[in-house]
């Protein structure tokens, strides 16, 4: 180790755990680890415009592959930037470690230029924060904050100034030799034989499921088949629950529809797996309710439960399955499941050409796109619309991948998690779907798709609105108001970013459009010129939405805005 730099030894440890890249914005309090990456072999520089997408691009690495994925930002309004990224990085529960760049050290605490506290702005968006202001703290602090990332699953934070950065560093090489552990956790013995009594004795029985599923696919469905249970996804759950079930009905949520609802309200026990499904008001009330977890904290924090058990869901399902007796009654299944099968239909039959009204329907773009794409495709999703049409639309397989803010919500989130995607998998089909408002935030990284050779595909929902901003003023009997985008041509601008553009303004340019995009070897945006008037509606309408519809249609004759007006008479609103 002699005469290695601090950010030398940084940078090894880094590569002794498997870190391949960085991803961020170079500054000059940066400058000590950026130099000890551009000399380093294994561990490289992704280069991004805004630290926010690097943040939201390490994520989606850490996502995909399970293993520990870093973003970087220089001092002050560098590493702040980070922030939004790295909180949706920890409400997904994905390891990554933030190098969040400090000023010189001996000008800490005098309010010197981009002076700020790293250990107080993270706090909340992180599991460990630490200050390295000493050499003799390295390799330790890393190998902590690596540690913690990994077990905990979310954010850790190293703070380093730079003129630490540059110090000879002081001890020898990495300490962190074994494998990552991979404990197996389930109820105790006489917890698995209680659960197994009380699901013995339900009849209608239905299944909520979500991300902690992973893994458990094949337990899963033979539960379900013990049980005659249809199973429910959340949003997160859907890359590992929908294919291959013959138990699926669908979501229920403000993003689902109203078969995933119907098997909820209509069962007489709930068992929720691996899911933190936040939506108070579509959990049953008069049901039983079983909730299974790794997490302990969360048993009971969205609605009533009966029975709460700590255990990974597969483990647990494992060891549970010997204990079902086979539930005789399969009627809750079959009316759970018919109900599923018509409003599959009337989803499907909003998802068509439709040519003779010359506008594009978002839904058909999507069934295409999922119809076209290859069978190992990634997707990511921008929050409100495009996140409905993906839930909706877009068909899972089992090798199928599906990214977005789920949790945090952000908007501006999928081309940032599509380009970590693509820069981590430079194999696979990398695919964006973007809404017009996410796009225009955080804009600038579309030139980080040329910088990176990386070929992501981008489909743009433009319909000169934040949509669902707009859907919800409606559903409250509001006015909309802020709403409207002044946009350019995305395709426009693409092109002059050295990027594939195209433009699909009627039906029928949607499918050659989009295949011709995704043949394209290197990255391409496709501009969609989808309705703004389409509803996206929940799978129940409650009194107060009805009253809101009604509202808003008034006030906008009142307002001079009745041209606006959807006519929700010819709205299905799928219930």
């Amino acid at each position: 180790m002699a005469g290695k730099s601090l950010a030398e030894l940084f940078v090894d440890v880094l590569a002794q755990a498997g870190v391949e890249r960085v991803y961020g914005v170079s500054g000059d309090s940066l400058n000590g680890i950026t130099d000890a990456i551009r000399a380093h072999r294994q561990v490289k520089w992704a280069h991004v415009r805004h630290e926010e997408s690097a943040a939201f691009a390490a994520g989606a690495e850490a996502h995909l592959t399970g293993k520990l994925a870093v973003c970087a930002g220089s001092c002050g309004p560098g590493n702040l930037h980070l922030i939004n990224g790295l909180y949706d990085c920890q409400r997904s529960r994905v390891p990554v470690l933030a190098i969040a760049a400090q000023i010189p050290s001996h000008e800490l605490g005098s309010g010197y230029f981009q002076e700020t506290h790293p250990e107080h702005l993270f706090a909340q968006c992180s599991h460990y924060c630490e200050l390295i202001s000493h050499p003799e703290q390295m390799p330790r602090v890393l190998e902590i904050a690596m540690q913690t990332a990994i077990a905990r699953r979310g954010v850790a934070v190293v703070s380093i100034p730079g003129d630490i950065a540059l110090l000879p560093a002081a001890a020898g090489g990495t300490r962190l030799r074994f494998p990552p552990p991979r404990p197996v956790v389930h109820p105790a013995d006489d917890e698995i034989e209680s659960l197994a009594r009380i699901l013995n004795g339900a009849r209608k029985i239905t299944i909520l499921g979500g991300a902690g599923c992973a893994g458990a696919h094949a337990e899963l469905v033979s539960v379900a088949a013990k049980l005659n249970a249809p199973i429910v996804h959340a949003m997160r759950g859907k890359e590992y629950i929908e294919y291959d079930n013959p138990f699926d009905v669908g979501m229920t949520g403000l993003l689902g529809f109203s078969s995933g609802y119907y098997a909820m309200m209509n069962c007489d026990l709930l068992l929720m797996l691996g899911t933190d499904f936040p939506y108070q008001q579509f959990f049953p009330k008069n049901a039983k309710i079983v909730q299974i977890d790794l997490r302990g904290e969360q048993l009971g924090r969205r609605t009533k439960v009966d029975f709460g058990f700590v255990g990974d869901t597969r483990a647990t399902l494992a060891a549970l399955l010997p204990k079902l007796s086979q539930n005789s009654d399969d009627t809750h299944l079959r009316h759970s499941l018919e109900h599923y099968r018509k409003t599959r239909k009337e989803l499907d039959a909003l998802a068509t050409e439709r040519s003779e009204s010359k506008q594009i329907h978002p839904q058909y773009v999507v069934r295409t796109l999922s119809e076209l794409a290859a069978d190992d495709a990634i997707f990511t999703c921008d929050v409100g619309t495009p996140t409905i049409w993906a839930a909706r639309y877009l068909a899972m397989n089992g090798r199928r991948r599906l990214l977005g803010s789920f949790t945090h919500g952000s908007m501006a989130n999928a081309m940032p998690q599509a380009i970590g995607a693509q820069v981590s998998h430079p194999g696979r089909q990398v695919i964006s779907l973007s809404g017009d408002g996410g796009l225009a935030m955080l804009l600038g990284d579309l030139l980080s798709l040329r910088q990176l050779d990386a070929p992501v595909k981008i489909v743009t929902f433009k319909n000169n609105s934040l949509a669902f901003v707009e859907l919800e003023m409606k559903a409250a009997g509001i006015v909309d108001f802020g709403t409207d985008l002044q946009n350019p041509s995305f395709a426009k601008m693409a092109e002059g970013a050295g990027i594939l553009g195209l433009t699909a303004e009627t039906p029928e340019h949607v499918r050659p459009m989009i295949a011709q995009a995704l043949q394209h070897k290197g990255p391409a945006l496709v501009e969609v010129l989808v309705s703004r008037q389409e509803l996206s509606m929940p799978p129940t309408i409650t009194l107060e939405q009805m009253k809101g519809f009604s509202l808003f249609a008034l006030r906008a004759v009142l307002s001079g805005h009745g041209d606006e007006i959807v006519d929700l008479a010819e709205v299905n609103l799928l219930r």
